[in-house]
């Protein structure tokens, strides 16, 4: 097992420019972490081979992994077939990123609607098109030994049950789930029974943690709802309401040995609040 972070867990310092991405990098290793995982928010690596090179270098530089590539990506929600096609092949390109920054594993969605859209019916309709477009993205990752996974994200592809379906019609040894555990509580499901019935499938795990208010206990600003109107908040590993110590007994139980990445989305400082995070991670899975 190795904890490292995810840029998006720097994106307040990297917005303000108080971090390059290799700077982000040399922080990660300064804080203990073993890997770096790529989200580029706020920069596209692609036509941008000199960024690449720097995030490569500087990796090496300073001895962790470059452990995932996550994207963003909507397949089910395009006007017509040749926009689903440009949306494919812009996948395939960050494939291609993917492959230049030496990684064997990316992350890419696969649809967002709003809440009150994201029914089953819904989901059942659009699942043909999504399970062609990660087949063939997956199909042509395979060529560089390259892992896609569809993380539980947003409110529509987010249920431990709908990430499983996809995984089974898709039916790819090379695609798999970015297990992020705080994000089953979008939807309102319990995270520890969704980490136990997604762990068989997960590529990489995201540490993340929630504050949980109840929604008749609206707490204000800096909080956004769930599918079903409870309350949320981003919070530091271990400091939030998710059952971390259970989450992290269910994961080692599991067998589980691959890259832990934090995601820290709080309001607090962004680079004391991922030292705190990093730390507790390797604390729970020690004590777990």
């Amino acid at each position: 097992m190795k904890v490292g972070l995810s840029t998006y867990s720097l994106q307040q310092a990297l917005d303000r420019k108080e971090l390059t991405v290799p700077d982000a990098i040399r922080f990660i290793a300064d804080q203990g972490g073993e890997h770096v995982e790529i989200v580029p928010m706020g920069f596209s690596l692609v036509d941008n081979p000199e960024l690449i090179d720097e995030i490569k270098n500087t990796a090496e530089e300073v001895g962790i992994d470059i452990s995932n590539y996550a994207i963003g990506a909507n397949f089910a929600v395009q006007e017509n077939a040749e926009a689903l096609e440009q949306e494919i092949q812009n996948v395939m390109r960050h494939v291609d990123v993917a492959a230049a920054l030496g990684v064997k594993l990316m992350r890419h969605d696969v649809a967002f609607r709003p809440a009150e859209e994201g029914t089953l019916a819904q989901f059942e309709t659009d699942l043909p098109v999504l399970v062609k477009a990660c087949q063939r993205i997956a199909d042509y990752a395979a060529g560089f030994g390259i892992t896609t996974s569809v993380e539980n994200h947003g409110y529509y592809v987010q249920s431990s049950e709908r990430i499983q379906r996809l995984l089974h019609e898709t039916a790819r040894e090379n695609f798999k789930t970015t297990l992020d555990v705080g994000n089953f509580l979008c939807v309102d499901e319990d995270p520890v029974s969704a980490v136990k019935n997604n762990i068989p499938y997960a590529s990489i795990v995201h540490a993340k943690d929630f504050y949980w208010r109840s929604s008749y206990r609206n707490p204000g600003e800096g909080w956004f709802q769930t599918s079903h109107g409870n309350y949320l908040r981003g919070a530091i590993v271990g400091h939030g309401d998710i059952d971390m110590p259970e989450v992290f007994r269910v994961l080692k139980q599991s067998g589980y040995d691959g890259y832990i990445s934090v995601e820290f989305e709080g309001m607090e400082n962004c680079k004391t609040a991922s030292r705190i995070a990093m730390d507790n991670v390797r604390r729970l899975w020690e004590e777990a």
